[in-house]
């Protein structure tokens, strides 16, 4: 190992700290320092990084990072090099169990830490997933396919096209559930287009990600995984599905509808919710269970109807006061053909926009009214406003999500340029994205701080 290796990334101040106790990367080290000590593993820093911290891997399997302006002492404890390497296992094959298939996308439930960098990258194959959680060879006769290797933002009408192909053909082949990993950024955009591109599947179909990688103590990659197999091996429910954390615990996961569900916390285990209606069901390593029976069951037969055709120029518009007229107009000029508007209230924009409205209009792009609310359903005829823009073209889409909406019109556009049978398509529920009302149990935001809800959270919290 060269020099460089033995402090690979560190320079500046936390290299002369390093160099002056003898201190390497991957030694065992206790640090003290002005803010107290703290004990665990060297880390390789990423080259990008700050020259002012030395990382520690600690004991509790978290990192953080230690100002070398403040060690006093470095006390060497011994080496414990790492190894993040997952060896790929061949899965035990049991006649008696299900098949299912797990096809690999990338993100953070296929993902390892990368100390050249820093970043989690997707890196574990299928194969290595089995060689970290082999509680999935009691479920089933798992087969997987390492389709694409990308974080979920990089995920598009290409990857969504190949996707839906490779459900097609793994349901032609036989299998009983279908199991996709993705990471959890776009997923609820991946699972609400391949509703609409694989429709009618006879099998389960459940997308799977984890916001928290492999290599953290808290992550929530194996049990998402476990959850989401027994799913696809032994759920009656035949539809596109999110599965992920119900509550923050490891109590249970939720099923989510692929068009009614949405990302709602940047780092929470339990960041899933269904919008605008109740999950489809509950699962545990013990037993699924449906909260609803309005789903899609499981058929012995193999028919499934999978329809890729997708027009790319498509807009997603988040309207905000001030917004300027010239947003429409670029999108009209750069040869877009749809138009989704996430607009205030019950479907609001500013009247300078009226203008561009209409050029939208005359040039026959589809536009179609959603509420950035999120819960609720637009309803344009209740304001002048709210007319007006109907009579300029906008046509309000109940309570379709905003990305709902959004791949929806991609795909109703791939179908055809007719914008009567666009507007036909869009209107017409396929796949639970357009519901006849919103339950009263669809629509819960606790606000914590006040008495009720306190005392109401104090029973569950762990």
């Amino acid at each position: 190992m060269t020099t460089t290796d033995n402090y690979r990334g560190y320079r500046g101040e936390t290299l002369e700290t390093l160099k002056a106790y003898n201190a390497q990367v991957w030694s065992d080290v206790e640090i003290k320092t002005d803010r107290g000590s703290f004990t665990g593993i060297v880390l390789p820093r990423s080259e990008t990084a700050d020259p002012h911290h030395i990382v520690l891997k600690l004991r509790s399997g978290y990192n953080v990072g230690v100002a070398a302006a403040g060690v006093q002492s470095i006390i060497i404890q011994g080496r414990r090099e790492a190894h993040y390497k997952i060896p790929e296992k061949e899965f035990p094959y049991d006649p008696a169990k299900p098949r299912v298939k797990l096809i690999g996308t990338g993100g953070t439930i296929a993902s390892r830490l990368d100390y050249r960098t820093g970043a989690v990258i997707p890196a574990f194959s299928p194969g290595e997933l089995y060689g970290s959680v082999p509680e999935l060879a009691d479920i089933c006769n798992l087969e997987t396919q390492k389709l694409y290797g990308v974080f979920s933002e990089n995920m598009g009408p290409e990857q969504w096209i190949g996707t839906a192909q490779a459900i097609g053909q793994e349901i032609e082949k036989g299998v009983q559930g279908i199991v996709i990993g993705h990471g959890t950024d776009t997923m609820h955009h991946t699972a609400a287009i391949l509703s609409f591109m694989v429709q009618n599947s006879p099998i389960p179909i459940v997308m799977v990600g984890s916001q928290r990688s492999s290599d953290r103590p808290s992550s929530d990659a194996a049990l998402n995984l476990m959850h989401s197999v027994k799913t696809a091996a032994e759920s009656d429910i035949a539809e596109i599905m999110v599965c992920m954390f119900g509550p923050t615990s490891d109590q249970y996961g939720l099923l989510h509808r692929g068009t009614r569900v949405r990302k709602m916390h940047s780092s929470y285990r339990s960041t899933f919710r269904t919008i605008g209606d109740i999950p489809i069901a509950m699962v545990s390593r013990e037993a699924i269970t449906p909260l609803r029976q309005d789903y899609k069951r499981r058929r012995a037969d193999k028919n499934v109807v999978v329809n890729t055709a997708f027009e790319e120029k498509v807009s997603i518009v988040y309207y905000y006061p001030n917004m300027k007229p010239d947003i429409i107009d670029s999108l009209i000029d750069n040869g877009y053909k749809g138009i989704i508007i996430a607009g205030t209230g019950l479907g609001h924009v500013n009247k300078p926009l009226y203008p561009s409205l209409k050029r939208a209009q005359e040039k026959n792009i589809a536009v179609f009214m959603t509420v950035q609310t999120l819960w609720g359903y637009v309803q344009m005829y209740v304001y002048d406003t709210g007319r007006d823009m109907m009579e300029l073209g906008v046509i309000p889409s109940a309570n379709m999500l905003p990305e709902v909406a959004y791949v929806k019109l991609g795909w109703a556009l791939g179908q055809t340029n007719d914008l009567a049978k666009v507007r036909e398509i869009m209107l017409t529920p396929i796949a639970g994205e357009i519901t006849e009302r919103e339950p009263s149990n669809g629509y819960l935001i606790f606000q914590g701080g006040i008495p009720e809800v306190e005392e109401f959270i104090s029973r569950y919290r762990k």
